[in-house]
């Protein structure tokens, strides 16, 4: 559902990672996450399951993956308060606003 959204930390070797973020943005469309064959696949899917875009990473290379459900006062389309409201990603984030 809208405001779905799942993080990925991922090693990028050298003692670094960097984090993916992956949101359902639009209405009616949720995050799905599935782990198959050394793979960690983050797809944004429709309401009548047609895949809309995905992420994939080797599960080797995962360090961690957070999955945050969608507030319901953000999918009612009432106002947040602002200790409610999302940050900005840091810097070190890439965010994938699908």
């Amino acid at each position: 559902m809208k405001g779905d959204r799942v993080e990925v930390v991922v090693d990028v070797g050298g003692g670094e990672t960097r984090t993916y973020e992956v949101v359902a943005a639009r209405a009616g469309r949720r995050v799905e996450t599935t782990t198959s064959r050394g793979v960690v696949e983050v797809a944004e899917v429709t309401r009548t399951g047609q895949v809309v875009r995905t992420a994939q990473f080797m599960q080797s290379r995962v360090v961690a993956v957070v999955e945050h459900p969608a507030d319901d006062a953000a999918v009612e389309g009432e106002e947040l308060t602002p200790s409610r409201r999302r940050s900005q990603p840091p810097d070190d984030q890439e965010a994938l606003y699908l």
